[in-house]
């Protein structure tokens, strides 16, 4: 188990979408986060208070978080002062790289020495199947996105968190390293072996009341010729009843690659819809969620309605505006 509450560590993050490990836990698990930490440099900025360790540590502060979430998942040398710091303090550390902590040998002799819990949350735990495609009893809605980083596990969180409130029977399916850190369980679905990795969320997603529904965490994008296989190990994995076209609409080409323009909703529902239908052929696209936080209030109600009306589904902000019209087009399936 990760103690609680956290301090989180920004690093070096060049801008906020890097922070989006620091910026889930934030919003979704407030009480988990006593404030921040961040090297000279730091784009990012979570609105927390800035803490040195041993500020944060008298704060009652457990384990030191790392928040990024940069190309590659790597661990920066810049980082390492802080990582030894705070285990020399007491500190455990977490952390949703793909670059090991307990493959840093410094780090793992600070540990060690002071007694510090090294926790990598994307390592998987389970032995997972390959994929066999049989039809599983329930529910299951999947985000999916134009790009990265848009939106999709927010949308998941706020559709479950709308229908635990209704009374409905639902359950937010992590397969990234945030939304793992958020609820304390989920697939790391981007390290799991690539034959495995439909196959661990038909193990994530198993055989439920037919009236239950999984909110799959969205990963990567179908247009992102790095990351499109993670996307279609969730469709086809996940045998979608339902899924929510997720698009953030100020980016200019897809993120981490300057030279890709950002697909249409359009393409999106073209190419996703048929994808999904292969594994479950029911499968409907019944909502837009968009990311509206670079808009004003009025940008983003005039956005939305072009959307909605160009595409004839309900399209919301679910974290700005909530995600009630969002789980009303699943009460509908």
């Amino acid at each position: 188990m990760i103690e609680t509450p956290y301090l989180l560590f920004l690093g070096d993050a060049p801008d906020m979408l890097a922070a989006k490990v620091a910026i889930g836990i934030r919003d979704w698990r407030p009480d988990h986060a006593v404030g921040q930490i961040s090297l000279p440099g730091c784009g990012a900025d979570l609105g927390l208070t800035e803490m040195t360790l041993a500020e944060a540590r008298d704060a009652g502060a457990k384990t030191l978080v790392i928040g990024v979430a940069n190309r590659g998942g790597v661990i920066s040398p810049a980082w390492k002062e802080v990582l030894i710091a705070a285990l020399e303090m007491g500190y455990d550390i977490a952390s949703g790289l793909h670059n090991l902590l307990r493959d840093e040998g410094d780090l793992v002799a600070a540990a060690q020495t002071y007694g510090g819990t090294l926790h990598d949350v994307r390592v998987p735990t389970v032995g997972y199947p390959i994929a066999n495609g049989v039809k599983r009893k329930g529910k299951r809605c999947l985000a999916v996105g134009t790009d990265c980083s848009v939106g999709k596990m927010y949308t998941a969180l706020a559709m479950d968190a709308v229908m635990q409130e209704r009374g409905m029977k639902s359950t937010f399916r992590a397969t990234g390293q945030t939304g793992i850190l958020i609820t304390g369980h989920g697939v790391p679905l981007d390290a799991v072996i690539a034959d495995f990795m439909a196959g661990s969320i038909e193990y994530l997603t198993p055989d439920n009341d037919e009236d239950h529904w999984d909110l799959i965490e969205g990963q990567g994008s179908l247009f992102h010729v790095s990351y499109s296989g993670v996307t279609m190990a969730l469709v086809h994995g996940g045998q979608p009843d339902a899924l929510i076209l997720c698009h953030e609409p100020t980016r200019t080409h897809m993120r981490g690659l300057p030279e890709y323009d950002v697909p249409s909703l359009e393409e999106l529902k073209a190419v996703a819809l048929p994808l999904a239908q292969r594994a479950n052929p029911a499968c409907k696209v019944v909502g837009i969620s968009v990311n509206t936080q670079h808009l004003t209030e009025d940008e983003a109600v005039k956005y939305l309605a072009e959307v909605e009306e160009r595409m004839g589904l309900p399209a919301v902000d679910p974290y700005r505006h909530g995600a009630g019209r969002l789980v009303d087009a699943l009460a509908a399936v």
